[in-house]
């Protein structure tokens, strides 16, 4: 049910929230993953795995997380929307850009990993649930969790929490176990920012 003084009619967002929205929460995001990537961790979902592929391969990380978000545009489509699709693809090319664009501007050189991804994990928590609230998500597994809670009701934190540990366990072979339990960590802080704050009924707009 819906929480007390909450009864009121949601007035929607303008576009020109939206689009500053937008650029801040990819901002957000990109800078926490800019921390993970300095000391060579990782998060969970499709970031996750582009971070596993970026570390393999040594292709840039915003080329991979473009190009494994590309599928997940049609479930999108068919799913939740051409205006929210939009905004992903937006959101999604933007963060692709800016991760690799950062190192442009300055470079970050962290001497504990696990502030790094601590401080990582709070920023994209952040930066996920401002894209959240706003209608739009950064693709493939976010994609994927905001379906099923806007249709059956499943947390989109709690379900991508698992899936994120899952992710997480397959880079057992890639990096070192202590960096992989800071990675854990970080993706449990993640995941528990959206779980918290991003629930039905508790933001309207």
């Amino acid at each position: 049910m819906p929480e007390k003084g909450e009864m009121h009619a949601a007035r929607p967002h303008s576009r020109l929230e939206d689009a500053i929205a937008i650029v801040i929460g990819t901002l957000v995001v990109s800078l926490g993953l800019v921390m993970l990537k300095s000391v060579g961790a990782l998060t969970g979902g499709t970031a996750g795995l582009a971070f596993l592929l970026h570390y393999y391969s040594g292709v840039s990380f915003g080329v991979v997380f473009f190009v494994i978000n590309l599928p997940f545009y049609w479930l999108s489509l068919r799913r939740m929307g051409r205006a929210f699709t939009l905004k992903t693809l937006i959101s999604v090319t933007l963060v692709s850009s800016m991760v690799d664009l950062h190192n442009v501007f300055f470079s970050v050189a962290i001497a504990q990993p696990a502030y790094a991804v601590l401080m990582g994990g709070i920023l994209i928590g952040l930066g996920l649930l401002v894209l959240f609230r706003h209608k739009t998500s950064l693709g493939g597994l976010n994609i994927l969790s905001l379906y099923l809670q806007d249709k059956h009701g499943i947390s989109a934190g709690a379900f991508q929490m698992g899936v994120d540990t899952l992710i997480i366990l397959l880079s057992l072979l890639i990096i070192p176990p202590l960096l992989l339990l800071y990675s854990v960590a970080g993706a449990v802080i993640l995941n528990v920012i959206i779980a918290m704050n991003h629930r039905p009924f508790r933001y309207m707009a």
